[in-house]
């Protein structure tokens, strides 16, 4: 294969990845076992041989471990991939396989087939010897992805980072396909990053600050072998947790093209929510490949220094910390500067606003898996300038076992509390000794952030994500209902903290329906009315289902998808939603800095915050049996001065007679949610909140009230 006449130099070391320069375009790479390089050229997507190719000669386009060359001519939208030479020693950590086109890790898109799992390495791994088997593989370019060489114009105008602080955040966690893809949706381009700038209004209204999107890097949907039972479909990597190219947004999600036009479509889709002062999160999942273990596919990191990107086990086998058959080997300085890079690239770039790493523990070990007291890679994002004013979000544990609620490294993480999600499901299922645990995670998980010199708003607090039942199941169902997934029921977590209320699934009940909406409510209260970040799942604010399936992650269908038409049906809990969350906005005593101390601050007589039973005196905490409490905030006491409140919830089954303390001096008290009532009238809007008379007040079973004063 000759050049087809490409005029090209050595070029230089830096800036990873394919570099539009005008005239020339400049390629860089890295490997530091490679013995041989090739950069490719093709003309159309699904070719299988190069229109043009490059060996990189290492006397001149190598630095150290950085293979570069600059090529004249080259333009955007130019397809390219690399091809690495080097040994199969498998007992050795090497992988290197001729025969196989590789993804740069620094494309900022590809475009293809998308045939992820063509493979050199499936079926020959285990009992092979340590010699070369790239001979046993069939090229496979044509079907492999193709990079794409992108430029990084693009008109953002005056667009800027909204910068809402933590303390003010509502998260909203979303799928990009399933938001829209629904036919009730109504909207053109469904399912797609455009689809989601259609819904801008929707989610204006609702009063959401940010937007987590769950990942829309470059995934392969097909690697499961699965099959639905009840469909006979095969099942599909929907959510999208295997991640193979970090800079490239996912050309799936693109309307208007996939070579290269998705990337402008994602920075459009960023644009329009900054306009409305929404941020956007991204869900990114540096702990692992989709490359999978020994028998998955080479697609980019084990083709390009498979020793140097993994965690190995005698150098052969995959550390699997993930769950996922591999873990990445974070805290090595060339993986560390990757991901540092690509973190970079997506706040100045893209002008993404903050992240959410998942299974973030496994980037606190080291090469051999032990657990580092001050992780490199984690103190870098925390502490480099340019990510200072991004907000990191780590989902604190792994699937080894370590869990790092509480004791995540580093004061500016904020982490996902599952022990909120447990305690407060617990309280409101009616479980004994859960008062008090609920009294900690409302008064943001002292217990677990204080300590480590962190603040009640680094607890990012839910009822539910995208993992697990959706609000509406976890009233509706005992048990998953996991069969479509392929695996027996087997998936997905048993200890859901869950009740049906008397029916499982779906009824006509209306005392049952009743019930289940309350106590929906009472979630929401709970969830907005706490120190913390709340973070909704989207479609919870109008009772979506999946049908009990607690772990749709392979259900590209309605399972999944948003249904929009149960917005329209559950209109009038929605609006309830919408109240509470615009409640929450105005009350900064409920977002506050600080933690509690349970002390009369300003000398008024009043504490912070004050936790009473039923007659007002201190609540028993060893009394088991409780099923309800009650708590007092002294609004005068922060920065913005706010009302006072006196806030009641009973998980119990009995009604009982609550004793009010006297309103602050020359005010009273007016019921600002009842989640007893009926439809919206739980929550009637500022200004129109009911006089309450007299020193007690009934609060019927599983029932929130809240009282302020003015």
């Amino acid at each position: 294969m000759n050049n087809h006449g490409l005029s090209y130099f050595p070029g230089y070391p830096l800036p990873f990845g394919a570099t539009f320069m005008g005239e020339y375009t400049q390629f860089s790479i890295f490997s530091r076992n490679a013995t041989g390089v090739c950069l490719q050229f093709f003309k159309n997507a699904q070719d299988a041989e190069p229109e043009s190719e490059i060996h990189l000669d290492p006397e001149y386009h190598r630095t150290g471990d950085v293979w570069h060359v600059a090529v004249c001519g080259i333009q955007p939208g130019s397809l390219y991939g690399y091809r690495m030479d080097g040994p199969y020693m498998p007992a050795h950590g090497h992988r290197f396989n001729r025969n196989k086109l590789l993804v740069d890790p620094y494309a900022k898109a590809v475009t293809g087939n998308f045939n992820w799992s063509l493979s050199d390495a499936r079926g020959y791994d285990i009992n092979s010897p340590d010699k070369d088997l790239s001979f046993c593989t069939v090229d496979s370019a044509g079907g492999a992805p193709k990079c794409i060489v992108m430029h990084d114009i693009f008109d953002w105008g005056k667009d800027r980072h909204p910068r809402i602080p933590l303390s003010d955040t509502i998260i909203y966690e979303m799928h990009v396909k399933g938001f829209t893809v629904h036919p009730s949706s109504r909207i053109t381009h469904p399912g797609t990053f455009r689809g989601i700038t259609k819904k801008i209004p929707y989610l204006k209204e609702l009063g959401i600050t940010a937007v987590e999107l769950m990942p829309i890097h470059e995934f392969d949907e097909d690697e499961l072998i699965s099959i639905n039972p009840v469909t006979g479909e095969k099942l599909k990597n929907y959510w999208g947790y295997s991640t193979i190219n970090f800079f490239a947004p996912r050309s799936r999600y693109s309307s208007s093209g996939a070579f290269g036009q998705q990337v402008e479509e994602f920075k459009k889709m960023v644009k329009a929510l900054h306009k409305e002062n929404i941020e956007v999160i991204l869900d990114v999942v540096f702990n692992h490949t989709a490359e999978g273990n020994e028998l998955g596919p080479t697609i980019c990191f084990r083709g390009i220094d498979n020793s140097i990107y993994y965690m190995l086990e005698n150098n052969r086998y995959y550390k699997n910390y993930s769950g996922c058959g591999n873990a990445m080997n974070c805290n090595h300085p060339i993986v560390q500067n990757f991901i540092l890079d690509c973190l970079i690239y997506w706040v100045l770039e893209m002008h993404v606003d903050g992240f959410r790493f998942d299974l973030a523990s496994v980037l606190g070990r080291d090469s051999d898996g032990r657990v580092l007291e001050n992780p490199p890679i984690l103190r870098s994002i925390s502490e480099h300038p340019v990510l200072r004013d991004t907000k990191i979000i780590a989902e604190a544990w792994d699937a080894a076992g370590l869990y790092q609620v509480g004791s995540f490294p580093g004061e500016r993480w904020a982490e996902w509390n599952g022990k909120y999600r447990d305690d407060v499901r617990a309280f409101w299922r009616g479980d004994e000794g859960s008062v008090s645990k609920l009294a900690t995670r409302i008064s943001g998980s002292a217990d677990l952030y204080e300590h480590a010199g962190k603040r009640p708003f680094h607890s990012i607090n839910f009822i539910t994500c995208h993992d697990g039942f959706t609000l509406n199941d976890l009233v509706s169902y005992n048990r998953k209902h996991n069969i479509a997934n392929g695996e027996d029921n087997r998936d997905g977590t048993n200890d859901n903290l869950s009740f049906n209320y008397g029916t499982e699934g779906p009824t006509d009940d209306p005392a049952i329906n009743s019930i289940r909406e309350r106590q929906m409510k009472n979630f929401l209260v709970t969830l907005l009315l706490s120190q913390g970040v709340p973070m909704l799942l989207a479609g919870d604010e109008f009772k979506q289902t999946q049908n009990g399936n607690n772990n749709a992650y392979c259900q590209d269908n309605p399972i999944s998808w948003i249904d929009w038409e149960k917005a329209d049906a559950n209109q009038t809990f929605l609006d309830f939603v919408k109240r509470l969350i615009q409640f929450r906005k105005a009350h900064p005593v409920f977002r506050r800095g600080h933690f509690f101390q349970g002390k009369d601050l300003n000398n008024n007589g009043l504490h912070d915050i004050k936790w009473l039973d039923e007659n007002l005196r201190h609540p028993d905490w060893n009394d088991i049996s409780k099923r309800s409490i009650a708590f007092s905030l002294d609004g005068s006491v922060i920065e913005n001065p706010d009302n006072n409140f006196f806030v009641i919830l009973n998980a119990g089954n009995k009604e009982i007679w609550q004793k009010i303390p006297p309103p602050p001096d020359n005010t009273f008290w007016y019921q600002a949610i009842n989640t007893f009532l009926d439809n919206i009238e739980s929550i009637p809007p500022s200004g129109h909140e009911p006089l309450i008379s007299g020193n007690t007040i009934l609060i019927k079973p599983r029932s929130t009230i809240v009282l302020l004063s003015k």
